[in-house]
């Protein structure tokens, strides 16, 4: 990605309103508290045929004793130092204060292109008003609403007319998308971080300190994907804030939207309910699945091993249980790879096709000799299977009474599949139809 473009800013000067609104998609959280934005958010999105990454940052603050207000300093400088070109955003509506003076100062110390966007423009009274700040000695100004997206084409054209035009799009939108996924505080940032080799993702003890879906790429060793950090999804009774909530629904749509999902489990806590039903979510969206069982280092293994402790997972994940579980440690840096390999291979599954002579070779057989149980003194007849083409892995089986095929049934044709062919870690639809 050559061109990125950071939006910089202090806190509650609608920074994630403009994200939004220049990749037109809701993606960054947006509420009138102060500081929401805590991690860098990149989306790519193009304007007159140039592409780029934008990048929404936390609100900057000059000092504070708060843990997360210097962990978003830590990470607004950092997408300074990648930016290729830096929108500063301030707000008509509050006027210049002297935190806008201290980041026109700093932003005056880097090397970067600076294009000055006063938000909040609504009106002609406000139009005369956003003229104070020449003062920050970035020379013209684009008066903007974000809200409404008045001049914001104005602002595009400007910000695209200083990036490199010959920039092609690196098609990173049709990489694999893979989520790490589990309860707040289960190490998911710091898997992230670790495998990325940089503090990307703000890591913190404090449960909830991600709260958007954070794309990074991954591209070591022979990979090349898409991974992204979620918000840790917690029980709804314990999602208080609004803010908490939207973060649910974040870490949801990154499900909807990612080919294999890591769910991180917290050795010490073993596998709850909450995680149940996140890995039945997955399961909804027939999404391929990952689990890695995470502070492995911290456990006596005098008391647990590997073995029991894979026992008990899957005795509550049944029926589903052609899944590999791995034992790691994200911030020892243990089997972490095994984790990303091991992601690779269940979405090289996912796309595996079978021939429709090859299923029928092998099913019919089967069937023959294991029929499906008769239903009111009717029998079932299967007469042939194909897989669809999908990008889901789903058989047909075609036959006369597919109202009488039990779920047992299902379950046993489900188990020949995956004993034949492999799809661990990669939930698979049957389907019955009348022929």
């Amino acid at each position: 990605m050559s061109n990125i473009v950071v939006i910089v800013g202090r806190p509650n000067v609608g920074k994630s309103t403009l994200f939004n609104r220049l990749i037109q998609k809701k993606q960054a959280i947006v509420d009138d508290e102060s500081g929401v934005t805590r991690d860098r958010h990149y989306a790519r999105t193009d304007w007159n045929g140039i592409n780029f990454s934008l990048v929404d940052t936390g609100g900057y603050t000059q000092s504070s004793d708060d843990t997360f207000e210097k962990e978003i300093k830590r990470h607004v400088n950092s997408a300074i130092e990648e930016a290729s070109l830096i929108v500063f955003l301030v707000d008509v509506k509050s006027g210049i204060t002297d935190l806008d003076f201290y980041i026109s100062k700093m932003l005056k110390s880097v090397s970067k292109k600076v294009v000055l966007a006063v938000n909040k423009v609504d009106d002609g009274l406000h139009l005369s008003d956003a003229s104070i700040f020449y003062k920050l000695g970035f020379g013209d100004y684009f008066p903007i609403s974000s809200i409404s997206g008045s001049g914001t084409g104005d602002l595009l054209d400007n910000i695209v007319s200083h990036l490199d035009s010959n920039n092609s799009d690196d098609n990173s939108e049709e990489l694999p998308r893979i989520s790490v996924l589990g309860r707040p505080n289960v190490g998911k940032s710091s898997l992230i971080n670790s495998l990325l080799g940089e503090d990307k993702n703000i890591v913190t003890e404090i449960a909830g300190t991600t709260r958007d879906a954070i794309d990074s790429r991954y591209t070591k060793y022979g990979h090349d994907f898409i991974i992204v950090d979620t918000a840790g999804v917690r029980k709804k009774n314990k999602v208080n804030e609004d803010i908490e909530y939207y973060s649910v629904l974040r870490a949801i749509r990154a499900i909807e939207n990612s080919d294999v999902v890591i769910l991180l489990i917290d050795a010490s806590r073993g596998f709850e309910t909450q995680d149940q039903k996140i890995f039945d979510l997955i399961l909804k969206n027939k999404k391929g699945v990952v689990l890695a069982i995470n502070k492995w280092d911290l456990i006596d293994k005098t008391k647990f091993n590997t073995k029991e402790f894979s026992e008990k997972i899957k005795e509550k994940i049944a029926p589903f249980i052609d899944i590999n579980i791995l034992f790691i440690s994200a911030t020892e840096k243990l089997r972490i790879l095994k984790v990303v390999d091991e992601a690779i291979n269940v979405r090289k599954r996912i796309a595996s096709r079978i021939s429709t002579g090859e299923l029928n070779r092998y099913l019919l057989d089967l069937i023959q000799q294991t029929p499906p149980p008769s239903t009111k003194g009717k029998f079932v007849k299967i007469k042939y299977i194909t897989q669809l083409p999908t990008k889901k892995p789903a058989f047909v089986f075609f036959c006369n009474l597919p109202q009488y095929i039990k779920e047992s049934y299902k379950r046993f044709l489900e188990n020949k599949i995956r004993s034949k062919y492999s799809f661990t870690g990669v939930p698979i639809q049957l389907i019955f139809r009348k022929k």
